[in-house]
């Protein structure tokens, strides 16, 4: 059995019959496309995508400032204003 990451989910041939009309009855809520009683896809709204990439951006960009403090030792100091 697979998990489901998200509260609302629809068959796949009822939400071939209507995207538009599922996406606006899940008001902004992630849905799960079902094929077969197994999730296929997520339809998601560009609001909830855009913050979803937004998050994972956020998190590399922490992680890659975790990396670099962990490497300031080997950094080499400069004076910005002397540029």
């Amino acid at each position: 059995m697979d998990t489901i990451y998200a509260d609302l989910s629809i068959s796949m041939s009822e939400f071939k019959k209507n995207p538009a009309q599922v996406l606006r009855t899940a008001g902004g809520k992630p849905v799960a496309v079902l094929n077969h009683n197994r999730p296929a896809f997520y339809m998601l709204s560009p609001r909830l995508f855009e913050a979803f990439i937004e998050e994972m951006t956020d998190r590399d960009l922490s992680e890659l400032a975790r990396t670099r403090l962990g490497q300031k030792d080997d950094a080499i100091e400069v004076d910005i204003d002397a540029i």
